[in-house]
């Protein structure tokens, strides 16, 4: 059969076209990223329970703020030696301690009241401990005698000389305290509230309450 030459045409079947490759977008995963997308969406989710958890607790217990009141001082002897920097007083005052809260009781474990002058501690004292209950009014009475090394500066001694002259003193107290709260049967860790109460008294020798003396509202740092 003679040799037939083809003119570049073909009718045979078709031909199929080339398969194409398809990549999946997304379905490999670096294990750094996912370890840390994985990380931070559990520690969201413990953020957002914890924050519900808050909520509810602040919703039932509407907690308050301890209120203290300086309401009444006695000053007898305030007297600073300039010869060797010793200080002698005589000093007293009354504190009530006012717990708003209906559902929250307070364990006052530990209490340090300090005595301050021109920013310098002349004495301290430890007082009882005690357990406040709900909406609970409860007295605080430190007491402060004997002498003690003061060390001040000329504008600090001007200023003693001043309030000498007029008989009346600025002074201040801070309580340094150790407390717990407790609702229903849980109990927190322990809190160190700082309460920091300036006020002005006037110095009475004779021993009495001043009756000028204005009570002084106390401001508590938690």
């Amino acid at each position: 059969m003679p040799e037939q030459h083809l003119n570049g045409a073909y009718y045979g079947p078709s031909i199929p076209p080339p398969s194409k490759s398809y990549h999946r977008r997304g379905s490999s995963c670096n294990p750094c990223s996912c370890l840390f997308g994985c990380l931070c969406k559990i520690i969201l989710t413990i953020i957002i329970i914890l924050g519900v958890i808050a909520l509810v607790v602040w919703l039932v217990l509407r907690p308050n703020k301890v209120k203290f009141y300086v309401t009444d001082a006695t000053l007898t002897q305030f007297d600073l030696s300039t010869t060797n920097n010793t200080l002698y007083y005589d000093f007293a005052l009354n504190m009530t301690v006012r717990n708003p809260n209906k559902r929250i009781g307070i364990y006052y474990d530990s209490i340090e009241a300090r005595a301050m002058y021109q920013g310098e501690r002349f004495a301290s004292q430890n007082l009882e401990p005690f357990y406040q209950g709900h909406k609970n009014t409860s007295t605080l009475s430190p007491v402060f005698k004997g002498q003690s090394l003061v060390l001040l500066g000329d504008r600090e001694k001007s200023n003693y000389n001043n309030e000498k002259n007029s008989g009346i003193y600025e002074m201040e107290v801070k309580l340094y305290m150790r407390i717990r709260l407790k609702a229903g049967r849980i109990k927190t860790h322990k809190i160190k509230p700082k309460i920091e109460c300036d006020f002005k008294v006037p110095l009475d020798s004779s021993g009495r309450s001043s009756t000028n003396f204005e009570s002084k509202r106390c401001h508590l740092d938690w």
